[in-house]
């Protein structure tokens, strides 16, 4: 079974949690200030996510602008995985993760944050110590925690991008509908 995180553990984010500009502003707001939980990834998710941006559209500057953003507010969020420290990782369906759960394993995370979780099997992972959620899950965790700060932190998303708090719900609310829900309710 799960263990509950802290905010002291470290939690992998993938890059398909990362590419989506409301839920990474989400994310990475519950990691600033007084933090939720520390962000960690690979190099190979920086390298997944700009390929994942350039597809959704963005500009070239756009992706330097989201990455010199993300290096700057989590200088020590990213984690380098060599190639023969792939090798540790156990059998996993999409081999091409492999360095998702190579940082876990090198960042002593606890969690990995995915939309893929069939591509991270329970199974495998929490022999490692490492629990697998959906950004969904995550945050609903993070909500039942610290609700107060989880307030502040989608009403701070909404102020940066001066919207409405219900604006910012109804694009978080395809992926994370529990958590909406939590939120909206109150």
């Amino acid at each position: 079974m799960a263990r509950s995180l802290n905010n002291k553990d470290s939690v992998v984010l993938d890059a398909c949690v990362l590419a989506p500009m409301p839920l990474c502003d989400t994310l990475l707001l519950c990691a600033e200030g007084y933090p939720l939980y520390h962000p960690r990834w690979s190099d190979e998710t920086l390298v997944e996510l700009r390929r994942t941006l350039e597809k959704f559209g963005r500009t070239a500057s756009q992706i330097e602008r989201r990455l010199l953003f993300m290096w700057n507010a989590f200088p020590e969020a990213c984690v380098l995985v060599l190639p023969s420290q792939l090798e540790t990782v156990p059998e996993i369906p999409d081999s091409g993760d492999r360095h998702v759960v190579a940082a876990a394993m090198l960042a002593y995370a606890h969690a990995i944050v995915t939309f893929n979780l069939r591509h991270f099997p329970r199974h495998v992972l929490e022999p490692l110590g490492i629990t697998v959620y959906s950004p969904d899950e995550f945050l609903v965790g993070l909500y039942r925690r610290a609700p107060l700060r989880m307030m502040e932190i989608i009403d701070a998303q909404a102020s940066q991008i001066r919207q409405t708090k219900s604006t910012v719900l109804d694009r978080l609310k395809a992926g994370l509908p529990e958590f909406v829900a939590l939120v909206g309710g109150r």
